[in-house]
């Protein structure tokens, strides 16, 4: 069974909500939201690449062995199978708006290598 998200449906998770604005067959846009002192699972994807741009805060980034730090109106892209993770380290919200691209988007394409959360 795979993992596909609805489109409009608010998913919340630890780290604070992502929302999925527009899916078709090989793309997929969201919109996520991440709480202070916050960080998504460090992961890759073997099915899809990534876009994120910074709507909102000052995240820190990681892909692959490149740690930054991104302001606002800031882009960057995540290669297919590229270890990348979303951490907001400040006092304030981090909105990110995240355009997928891929042979198969659904959620069980993430292979977690470390996660605070104890998800696996």
């Amino acid at each position: 069974m795979s993992d596909i998200n609805q489109e409009n449906k608010i998913y919340t998770r630890p780290w604070g909500t992502y929302q999925t604005l527009k899916m078709s067959k090989c793309t997929q846009v969201k919109w996520i939201e991440v709480k202070p002192k916050s960080k998504l699972s460090l992961q890759k994807h073997f099915k899809r690449s990534e876009h994120w741009v910074v709507v909102e805060g000052s995240p820190t980034v990681t892909i692959d062995k490149t740690k930054k730090k991104l302001s606002q109106n800031d882009h960057i892209f995540i290669p297919i199978e590229s270890i990348h993770r979303i951490e907001n380290e400040t006092d304030s919200k981090v909105i990110i708006v995240e355009v997928q691209i891929g042979s198969y988007l659904g959620e069980d394409d993430i292979e977690r290598i470390e996660d605070i959360y104890g998800r696996t």
